[in-house]
């Protein structure tokens, strides 16, 4: 008893505290009121006080507190109205010179805010108090924004929301307001906070039902003017542009919910519903103009449109119209409501203005208003004589009013379902789910448009979309009961079907792309059978999908679309299209043409902005080529997106024929539809050759250029559908639709679901997935193998790869009209050939290992490797794609391992179209491309042999003058092939050292264990037996690497002295590489000669005698010396290719020669450079800036008409050519005479290389100097005496002071050992190198060249 008193004691006093705190806030909002301006911190401070203070603690003393606010709340609206004067107020007026002060923003907004916070703490105590709380808050709303800041308006109807949200239900279980829900049912949680439980002391501080009061008879008027005040706010804040808030919109579109909500009968709310509707489906409209501003916020969208759907879940909900709808709606008129008549009284009276707003609710400016009510269904309140505000919802009503609905909801939701912004298609699905869950019977008429938008958010961008419409769809297929959705399913595919060429070749890409995911979705969902059953159930049927397919991926409709589609496409007007759109929009909104308005955006530019996709680019293509790849002729029809889609529906209907055995079997009957396009072109091609047409006539005839288009398009069909019966294809359909299952526990949880609704709950998980699987039979597979055979075949046939991709291709240069081929002819066989290198990729894919053992991959590969030549770079890049795809399918790790392992069949290939050139002349640019692009030519070496036989007879003189167009790709196979065999030789020696240790090793063993007994053992001589085969096998491999070595030198040799600059070039590579091989396998010779040697002594040792002839088997022929005897040959045609004084190949001859001299050894050069060496010192002999006439002896002779002459000569090259030649010639000298081993070839010519050197050295040519330096330095390492005599000769002649003397008396003077030259043809230099042009001694040069040397050579000469 004493703890309650005590507790009595300690709430008492906390009642005391608030209400000495309120008591004092109280008095200072009267004063306040009495004087507006003056300066106060009350509002502040009551706000933050109310904030603090719990809801039971406030309540008692919440009339005390109310009382001030709306005195206040009074003054502020009152001095924020427009004034209007009538004549008895202006009498009035006259006698009254005091004017209302105005109440400052901050205050007037600080008392919204504590009015806000007391209305959310504190219930109202009865009807009356709570109709002067909406009278007072009815005034406020009234404001405009010209009369009212933002703020002041947003906290109106934030205190109006407070309100409204604090009305609970009574106890009496028998009461209306029992039959609500009380929320918003699409309410997310985002958009509101629960209410503060309530102790059971305050549940209740009415004795009357203030809820059922908002739905009586009584509150009507109140509810519909109140409908009218907040669309009217967020109308008025759209109207504004760019100046309107979204976020007091976003309150307006929120507070309506809840009202509605309150209300919560269908009896109450149905006759408001025309204008509601009217006014939501005017903001989802202009949605569609509108990106930017309070229009086009995605959050008031959001709220707009589950708003509307609430409503009509509200007033259109079956439960409700179905039982009662013959009934007639009994008016409730409860006397206790009487009292509050005034109140409606005064709602009528208020100013026209009001009435201006309200108006929009009962009327329609566009003259097709939804009829509310008729005569008969509206009922008259005798007692009072107004009408009432409900209406009889008969069957006719609903009939009339679910017609009207389905016409404002089709042009609205449609476009919606593909709003940029997430949360309002968020918003559209949960509207869907609610209308398809309450509103199935009313709303049947939309039950089909409901189904269409849900489709396509089913495969929306976002996963919390896609996942919560799957879950919501898979429960729809899934339900018992479901002949009537089966029906419309039906219906609504048959129309997407007949209207998909049309949307698609329309303007807007947007439609076109919701459309097609429409169509994807419902051939989804609805099963294999189903696809069956309406697409393939007669070969008419099967021909007539395929022909809209063919028309919707046809590159014919390159040319459909609007001007808008090319505007839009241009980044640097986007912006100002989009300015300027928004600002026609925003003038279109004041029409209030609803009905009558098209289901396609308006703004066609603003959507393709927004649904734009990423321009595929070809930079990347061979990182970011994936199979199926989309066409490239669809980039002018629509984005990536779009192409997805379509596609998708071709695999799925490839995919059903295989899910069924029965179904299998018009596989090939199907496939022949889009492959006869195919047969046709390759029955053209033929009739072309046969009568002998050429490429001009046969394209510009009528229908051969659609005909190639076709089979494009054909073949585009037929590879999709093929890749739907891969796994892959399976597996992107599970990705794309079973985000339901995948994140169901997640989003069950989630704002996405209804507010006090049950989740849906999905019995079967695996839902679509198990019915979308190619049947693992083998009669089945062997079917799709062998119509898969066909289609190969066609794919393969030699007319489609005859077709020209280029101008300078071979098979158009026998057309006499070559030069008129329109262009059209060749990028269009491009695609046509794009196009089957990835059917024959995706036809890999689907077969997998069955790829290559059925055969196709030996018929496919050569043909792929012939067009990584090709000239188009699509072609090229579809052809390496495949290549890496073909390469995985077959268990390949690189496309390298691919071909080495078929290089049977593609050496064979090579083979047998090397023997006829006539038909195949690109073959040898396919063998170098191959050898170049694939780098296993090491690997495939040995195979090589017999085509190098065909290639030496082709670079032969006979050859070249057969195909002379030839000869270079013929040279750059060979020298691929050099490259390889370069590559081995370089790899044979180190073998062939370490097999040498290795045999030496094991020789040293089996002393070690066998110095007693001179008896092997069997084991050991079978061992031995085993070293001694692989000795055999490494010597047949090395003799194989030299003699394709010595091939490719011998082919190319003749072609150094050409005088075609890229044939010299590739032969002169050719050259070095297979000196390089030559010397590399004479050393591994050398290391295979010690191991044979080894062995003989093993052999002798052991008595192994039945060893010695296998050992001699391998010794045929004398391959010990290669490489001089190659040389010896070779060198003539590169002192050719010098005398030829071409600018590029002599630099890159003498850098060759510069090589081989040093790997052969300078002795063997010595005599040849005597002999020789004049046509190399002869480019030293002119400056190259001076021209000196041609002498006698170098006039060009009479030559035979027939020979061509030369058209590169000394007095043609230019200056800068010139200069680097010499540059060259320069370099060679230095590193030959710096290496020991290749300076000997530089004996006998020393002298004349010295004499010209110091010339140009001491010339004041600036370009050569460095050159020359280096020179000198390396002649210095073989005679340093020599090159002081001839630089101190130049230099001590021209110095005539500071002239050293001798160190010693004994020592003659400088002058008297190198007495000055009396002409410049006495100098040293002169008499060593002759006589040179251009190259006049310049002191300065002599000068810093002599001390250059002096610090590097003379000083301290380093030998090496």
């Amino acid at each position: 008893m004493e703890e309650n008193d005590e507790f009595a004691v300690t709430a008492e006093e906390g009642r005391s505290r608030v209400f000495t705190q309120l008591k004092s806030y109280c008095f200072e909002l009267l004063e306040l009121v009495q004087n507006p301006k003056k300066s106060s911190s009350s509002v502040s401070s009551l706000l933050q006080f109310l904030r603090q203070t719990p809801s039971h603690a406030l309540q008692p003393f919440f009339d005390y507190t109310l009382f001030p606010l709306l005195l206040l709340l009074d003054a502020s609206v009152d001095c924020r109205s427009p004034k209007k004067l009538g004549s008895e107020e202006k009498v009035v007026s006259a006698n009254i010179t005091k004017v209302p002060q105005k109440v400052s923003d901050s205050v007037a907004e600080g008392v919204l805010q504590c009015l806000e916070e007391l209305l959310a703490k504190c219930l109202l105590g009865s009807v009356d108090q709570m109709v002067v709380v909406l009278k007072k808050l009815t005034y406020g709303a009234l404001l405009s924004p010209s009369d009212a800041s933002e703020e002041f308006r947003e906290g109106v109807i934030k205190c109006f929301r407070a309100l409204l949200l604090n009305l609970f239900p009574c106890s009496d279980k028998s009461c209306t307001c029992n039959q609500i829900f009380g929320l918003p049912m699409l309410l997310e949680k985002r958009d509101f906070i629960s209410p503060p439980i309530r102790s059971p002391k305050y549940a209740s501080a009415s004795v009357e039902c203030l809820l059922s009061f908002l739905q009586s008879q009584a509150a009507s008027a109140a509810v519909g003017h109140w409908l009218s005040l907040l669309l009217k706010a967020a109308d008025n804040e759209a109207a504004r542009g760019h100046l309107g808030s979204a976020k007091l919109r976003v309150e307006a579109f929120l507070t309506l919910r809840v009202l509605v909500a309150k209300v919560g009968t269908a009896d109450a709310l149905a006759f408001f519903l025309p204008g509601v509707v009217s006014q939501f489906a005017k903001v989802l409209h202009a949605s569609k103009m509108m990106t930017s501003g309070a229009a086009g916020s995605g959050d008031a969208i959001d709220q707009a449109v589950r708003g509307l759907a609430e409503y009509l879940m509200i007033v259109l909900q079956d439960d409700a119209n179905l039982s009662g709808r013959d009934m007639s709606i009994t008016v409730t008129s409860d006397k206790k409501y009487e009292s509050t008549q005034s109140f409606m009284d005064e709602l009528r009276q208020l100013p026209t203005k009001a009435h201006a707003q309200s108006k929009i609710l009962l009327d329609d400016s566009s003259g097709q208003m939804i009829t509310a009510t008729s005569k008969s269904e509206r009922k008259t309140n005798s007692g009072k004589g107004g009408a009432s505000f409900h209406v009889n919802r008969t069957d006719d009503w609903i009939e009339k009013t679910s017609v009207h609905v389905d016409k404002l909801l089709g042009t609205t939701f449609r476009h919606i379902c593909i709003h940029p912004a997430k949360k309002v298609r968020q918003g559209l699905l949960a509207s869907i789910r609610g209308l398809l869950s309450k509103c199935t019977y009313t709303l049947r008429q939309s039950r089909q448009m409901f189904l269409e938008c849900l489709c396509v958010l089913v495969i929306d961008d976002s996963e919390e979309v896609s996942a919560g419409a799957q879950e919501f769809l898979e429960n729809l297929f899934s339900l018992v009961g479901r002949y009537q959705l089966e029906q419309d399913v039906a219906q609504i595919f048959s129309r997407l079907i007949d209207k998909l060429p049309k949307v698609v070749l329309g303007s807007e890409e947007s439609v076109a792309l919701s459309h097609a995911q429409q169509l994807l979705v419902i051939m989804y969902y609805s099963g294999p059978q189903f696809v069956v059953d309406h697409i393939l159930q007669s070969p008419v049927t099967a021909t007539r999908f395929l022909d809209i397919f063919a028309i919707c991926m046809s590159q014919n409709s390159v040319f459909a679309g609007s001007l808008d589609k090319l505007i839009t496409s241009r980044p640097s007007s986007v912006i100002y299209l989009d300015s300027v759109s928004e600002l026609k929009a925003g003038i279109n909104l004041t029409s209030d043409c609803l009905i009558n308005m098209a289901a396609t955006p308006q703004n066609p530019k603003i959507m393709a902005i927004q649904e734009k996709d990423t321009p595929y680019t070809s930079d990347n293509a061979q990182k970011n080529y994936e199979l199926p790849h989309m066409p490239p002729w669809f980039v002018y029809i629509g984005g990536r997106k779009l192409y997805q889609s379509l596609s998708g529906i071709l695999r799925l209907v490839g995919l059903s024929l295989m899910a069924d055995k029965k179904n299998g079997q018009h596989l090939a009957l199907v496939t022949d539809i889009p492959l006869g396009y195919l047969r046709k072109l390759v029955s053209e091609v033929r009739m072309k050759d046969y009568n002998e047409t050429s490429w001009h006539s046969w394209y510009k005839r009528t229908g051969s250029g659609q005909l190639l288009r076709q089979a494009s398009t054909a073949v585009c069909i037929l590879n999709e559908m093929i890749f739907g019966i891969s796994d892959q294809a399976t597996e992107y359909f599970r990705r794309r639709f079973q985000n339901s299952r995948k994140r169901r526990q997640e989003f069950q949880e989630s704002d996405a679901e209804f507010v006090g609704g049950q989740p849906f709950k999905t019995e079967l998980s695996m839902f679509g997935e198990s019915r979308w699987k190619v049947l693992q039979d083998e009669g089945l597979r062997s079917h799709l193998i062998d119509c898969i055979g066909r289609i190969l075949h066609e794919y393969l046939s030699h007319e489609v790869w005859d077709l020209p991709t280029e101008n300078r291709s071979s098979i158009v240069l026998h057309d006499y009209e070559a030069e008129d081929i329109s262009i059209n002819l060749f990028h269009d066989t491009a695609m046509l050939q794009q196009v089957i290198i990835e059917g024959i990729g995706i036809i890999s894919i689907c077969l997998g290992g069955d790829f290559a053992s059925s055969g196709f991959l030996h018929q496919s590969l050569y043909m792929l490797l012939e067009n990584l030549i090709s000239s188009n770079y699509h072609v090229r890049s579809a052809s390496d794609a495949v290549l890496h795809i073909m390469a995985a399918t077959s268990g390949f790790p690189t496309v390298g391992h691919l071909v080495l392992g078929n290089a049977d069949y593609v050496i064979d290939s090579i083979c047998r179209q090397l023997r006829h050139l006539e038909i195949n002349p690109h073959v040898p640019s396919v063998l170098a491309a191959m050898l170049s692009y694939i780098g296993v030519a090491y690997k495939i070496l040995p195979l090589f042999e017999e085509p190098m036989r065909s290639v030496s007879l082709e670079l032969e003189i006979l050859g070249r003058h057969q195909h002379p167009e030839l000869t270079i790709p013929f040279l750059k196979a060979v020298a691929e092939i050099a490259k390889a065999s370069k590559r081995e030789a370089c790899s044979l020696p180190t073998h062939a050292e370490s097999y040498m240790l290795d045999v030496k090793a094991k020789i040293s063993d089996t002393e070690k264990k066998d110095e007693d007994d001179i008896n092997m053992s069997h084991v050991e001589s079978e061992k031995w037996e085993s070293i001694l085969f692989k000795l055999n096998d490494s010597k047949r491999y090395r003799r194989t690497v030299g003699a394709i070595a010595s091939s490719c030198m011998m082919a190319a040799t003749p072609l150094l002295a050409s005088e075609n600059q890229a044939a010299c070039l590739v032969a002169l590579d050719i050259v070095e590489d297979g000196v390089t091989s030559l010397v590399k396998v004479e050393e591994a010779y050398r290391h295979e000669r010690d191991t044979k040697e080894a062995i003989e002594e093993v052999i002798q040792s052991y008595s192994l005698y039945h060893l010695q002839d296998n050992l001699d088997a391998a010794d045929e022929g004398a391959d010990e010396n290669r490489l001089l005897p190659a040389m010896n040959k070779i060198w003539p045609f590169l002192v050719v290719c010098i005398r030829n004084k071409n600018p590029v190949a002599v630099r890159r001859c003498l850098s060759v020669v510069s090589n081989v001299v040093q790997i052969c050894g300078g002795d063997f050069f010595s005599r040849r450079f005597h002999t020789d060496g004049s046509h190399f010192w002869k480019l030293l002999s002119t400056s190259p800036f001076h021209r000196k006439a041609n002498l006698k002896e170098e006039r060009i002779p009479l030559q035979l008409p027939y020979r061509s002459t030369s058209s590169s000569s000394e007095s043609s090259m230019a200056e800068t050519s010139n200069l680097k030649v010499q540059v060259a010639v320069l370099n060679m000298i230095a590193e030959l005479s710096r290496n020991k081993r290749s300076a000997s070839a530089l004996d006998i010519v020393l002298k004349k290389i010295s004499g010209l050197v110091v010339g140009i050295a001491c010339s004041g040519v600036v370009g050569l100097r460095e050159a020359s330096v280096n020179a000198l330095q390396g002649l210095a390492s073989v005679d340093p005496d020599l090159i002081w005599l001839l630089m101190a000769d130049v230099y001590y002649s021209m110095k005539k002071k500071d002239i050293p003397s001798p160190p010693t008396p004994d020592i003659p003077a400088i002058s008297q050992i190198l007495p000055p030259p009396s002409c410049p043809k006495e100098y040293l230099y002169v008499q060593y190198g002759g006589q040179s042009y251009g190259f006049d001694v310049d002191f300065a040069s002599v000068e810093t060249v002599f001390n250059k040397l002096h610090s590097l050579v003379f000083v301290n000469q380093m030998y090496s």
